[in-house]
């Protein structure tokens, strides 16, 4: 169990690395390069608006990559998924700005751009069935937690390299190629990241099943329509929270509050370490208490602190700003920690690949890929943007309506048994 755990957290930081590497290129460079004929705030959100078309090819990604696995099993999705997520990344550090190859290159960026979410969109469900699956059910909590780590992983790393760039390089130095090296690393990450996958055995509950759907979507849409939808709502919240804090935050700290990048970067990478370290805490939790109270717990707490969150995050002060966005993450993590066991849990194990990824990534489109370019619009003019701190409250406030109508899964003891969900 601890080297198939490493192995899934190991893939699963080095895509969502790729995922997040973008994001920070979009908030901090992205928007003059490519949209240089744009006004500063319209070039940040149609640099968003490219971000947000891969939360927009994860559902997509779940349903192609989700087909595989259900199909075919777990194994073959994390080296594919892993491959195309790779490939796409180190393209868009190839691709020449708008003042080579004018528009074709926001166009290319575009394209490797929804090539990244479709790789991504396959990842998660390959690398948290396979863990899932292979758990004990007394501890399916704790060793499903260790994929949801990679996500903080990945980010600190790709952070981490833009942090390092941008304090040793000049302005123009980081514009002219200083964005491009954490694109191009992720070609070595992918490398390594296929390595360690190559010795993984398939999942002993896929092999165990006597039949398998021909059409996994089909059966996903027909039987378990209500569960993706429920289950989509109530994660939501956790992208919004996670996507403001970690890319809208960036840009309107640094182009709004005049803070510097290193500083806005070191905040929210401090905050990010917390979330990721406390991580199998919360799921032990929720191995001994059950998924959906935390979920609920963690949507409440949101609700709560986003005003707060936002007041901090205006006062420009690193430890303050620090303090908004580590209770936000906390608050976060107390629903994803979990999450990796119950959206396996609330799915039987024919369309498990298909339905636990298309849930998990529609919350995704509907929380992430909207949340950075909706706060950036609203916040413009505002020293203090109450009106985003409205916007992800609601969120939050919906997510929290759809965890209420979702079962409690703690009183399985098989994965191959699915509770009445719909």
């Amino acid at each position: 169990m601890l080297r198939l755990a490493a192995a899934s957290l190991a893939g699963t930081a080095i895509e969502f690395y790729d995922f997040f590497v973008y994001g920070t290129a979009a908030a901090l460079v992205l928007g003059p390069l490519f949209f240089p004929t744009f006004s500063p705030l319209a070039g940040t959100l149609a640099a968003f608006g490219t971000f947000g078309v891969g939360f927009v090819a994860r559902p997509l990604g779940s349903v192609l990559f989700g087909h595989i696995g259900d199909r075919h099993g777990r194994r073959p999705v994390l080296v594919a998924s892993l491959l195309l997520t790779g490939t796409a990344t180190v393209a868009v550090g190839c691709v020449p700005t708008y003042d080579t190859i004018g528009t074709a290159a926001p166009v290319l960026l575009l394209v490797l751009r929804f090539l990244q979410g479709l790789g991504l969109g396959g990842e998660w469900g390959g690398a948290v069935l396979l863990t899932a699956e292979h758990a004990p059910a007394g501890r399916r909590g704790l060793w499903s937690s260790f994929p949801q780590i990679g996500p903080s992983l990945g980010f600190v790393l790709a952070n981490g390299v833009m942090l390092a760039l941008s304090a040793g390089l000049s302005d123009a130095q980081f514009a002219a190629w200083g964005w491009r090296v954490p694109f191009w690393a992720a070609g070595v990450l992918a490398a390594a990241g296929l390595w360690l996958r190559s010795s993984l055995v398939e999942s002993p509950r896929f092999l165990e099943m006597r039949e398998h759907a021909r059409v996994p979507l089909a059966e996903v849409v027909r039987d378990h329509w209500r569960l993706v939808l429920l289950t989509a709502g109530g994660l939501a919240v956790g992208y919004a929270v996670f996507y403001a804090v970690t890319t809208w935050a960036l840009a309107y700290g640094v182009e709004q509050l005049g803070v510097s990048r290193t500083v806005m970067l070191a905040c929210i990478m401090s905050a990010v370490v917390v979330k990721g370290s406390l991580t199998p805490l919360v799921a032990v939790l929720g191995d001994r208490y059950g998924r959906r109270p935390l979920c609920l717990a963690g949507c409440a707490a949101t609700a709560l602190w986003m005003f707060p969150m936002i007041a901090l995050l205006s006062t420009g002060e690193p430890l303050l700003m620090f303090l908004g966005f580590v209770v936000a993450l906390i608050a976060f993590v107390t629903m994803f920690a979990v999450i990796a066991a119950y959206l396996p849990e609330l799915y039987e194990p024919r369309v498990r690949c298909t339905g636990a990824a298309v849930g998990y990534n529609l919350g995704g489109v509907l929380g992430g890929a909207l949340t950075p370019i909706v706060a950036t619009a609203v916040a413009n003019g505002e020293r203090v943007p109450w009106g985003v701190a409205a916007y992800l409250t609601g969120i939050a406030l919906l997510s929290l309506g759809c965890f209420a109508l979702l079962p409690e899964t703690l009183s399985m003891r098989r994965l191959a048994v699915a509770p009445a969900a719909d």
